[in-house]
């Protein structure tokens, strides 16, 4: 795909698809409530697709009826062995989260995924599952994963490695498993799977202080089904966030956007660098914080994030790039270990692709600094993406500002966000097939 700058301005109210972690959710957790659940503005994406394709395979009746989604759940412990192989293309939370979930059925399965998911770690999950008795079978720790279904057995988990998908792996475990287990996490991660399973009727109690959070569930209380309206994605609202800050002449409104607390770093990180962002009609939906957000070209500065940002924002910041190369100064972000073990080696391509389009950019350790001072001529159009949907998205903001760029592999793009080339155009991009 071909990212050609833009010269009139991002416009218009924008429409932006369902939120891609609560989505899988809505497919997991209406699977295993009894009942009729009805799911409105699901994120059809692959990797959603490979959620749904699931629990198809163990016998979930899941019907697409007028853009909804209708789930007839079949409880805690009535899902069917797979009759081959779960595929998950190159969904992580897929991975983590159907890990947790299957390792206390009654059956087997095997879960596998394309080639960047078979690289991805897995230990995070299997570890602290094989305390509560389950059994894997695998190489390396990695996907090919055989789950041997066990009977587990309740356990206090302490979370070292800050993530919401080893949080709510284990959480799935626990819904299946007799007594009451508890997870204490010290950093914060997306709470998601929590909000959704007291909406539910799950027995799960959440107990919080300054500097810790702990989550208990009473396992084997059957859940209810119910009705779920998706909020809008802000991790994918960001591409267009950023655009239409850097790109003279652009006012957008978003609408219904999940400002999820545990997830909207790059709201106060925009902020902090001077984006002109307004919040308006902020509520309630499905016990999600949402809102609407208007976006107005701004001139923006370099600032300096801690390690802990990225807790609250780790997904955006290959965009938060972007924005940070038009700055008027120099910006550091600290603490991007994470970013090494996505998709891709999100940290390395964001330094190359920088560098190629002529952006002075360095890695020292965990830490990105970008200096906008030191602005050359785009060095190689080329922009190496390594299938990751996030360096594709934004690197074809950046183009919108700078100039071509020639987005190699734009079709991971799907990953997460397929209508991102219609939506972005219509707002007023200019994207090409080539």
């Amino acid at each position: 795909m071909l990212s050609k700058k833009t010269t009139f301005g991002i416009n218009g109210e924008i429409i932006i698809p369902g939120d891609k972690s609560i989505s899988h959710r809505s497919v997991i957790i209406p699977s295993l409530a009894n009942g009729v659940s009805e799911i409105s503005n699901l994120l059809m994406s692959d990797d959603v697709i490979h959620t749904i394709n699931a629990f198809k395979l163990m016998g979930v009746k899941i019907e697409e009826v007028k853009n909804k989604l209708i789930i007839h759940g079949l409880g805690l412990n009535s899902l069917k062995k797979p009759n081959k192989e779960i595929y998950l293309g190159n969904s992580g939370t897929g991975a983590r989260l159907l890990t947790g979930l299957l390792s206390s059925q009654n059956f087997s399965s095997l879960l596998t995924g394309d080639k960047s998911l078979s690289s991805r770690p897995m230990k995070r999950i299997i570890d602290p599952l094989t305390n509560m008795n389950a059994k894997f079978d695998t190489t390396n720790n990695k996907l090919p994963l055989k789950i041997i279904g066990s009977e587990l057995k309740k356990y206090n988990h302490i979370i070292k490695i800050p993530s919401a998908q080893i949080k709510s792996g284990l959480i799935l475990a626990c819904l299946n498993t007799k007594g009451k287990s508890t997870i204490l996490e010290n950093h914060i991660t997306r709470d998601h799977t929590e909000i959704m399973l007291g909406y539910f009727g799950a027995d799960i109690e959440i107990e919080k202080n300054s500097s810790t959070k702990k989550i208990l569930i009473n396992g084997k209380k059957e859940l209810i089904g119910k009705n779920i309206e998706v909020p809008s994605d802000l991790s994918s609202a960001a591409f267009l966030i950023v655009a239409a800050l850097i790109n003279s002449n652009s006012e957008i409104k978003l609408k219904n956007i999940n400002i999820n607390p545990t997830r909207n770093g790059i709201l106060t990180a925009l902020e902090l660098m001077g984006a002109n962002i307004k919040l308006e009609n902020t509520r309630k939906l499905n016990n999600e914080n949402i809102a609407d957000i208007i976006v107005k070209s701004s001139i923006l500065s370099g600032c300096e994030l801690s390690e802990s940002m990225a807790e609250l924002m780790i997904d955006e910041y290959p965009i938060l790039a972007i924005a940070a190369s038009f700055a008027k100064s120099p910006s550091i972000f600290r603490g991007l270990g994470e970013l090494k073990v996505k998709e891709s080696n999100r940290l390395e391509l964001i330094q190359l692709n920088l560098e190629r389009s002529g952006v002075d950019c360095k890695i020292n350790g965990d830490d990105l600094y970008i200096d906008p001072t030191k602005v050359s001529d785009i060095k190689n159009n080329k922009i190496k993406t390594n299938f990751d949907h996030r360096i594709a998205m934004a690197f074809s903001i950046l183009a919108s500002k700078k100039g071509d760029l020639l987005i190699e592999d734009s079709n991971s793009i799907s990953t997460s966000f397929p209508k991102f080339k219609e939506i972005f155009n219509n707002a007023g991009g200019n994207l090409i097939e080539t």
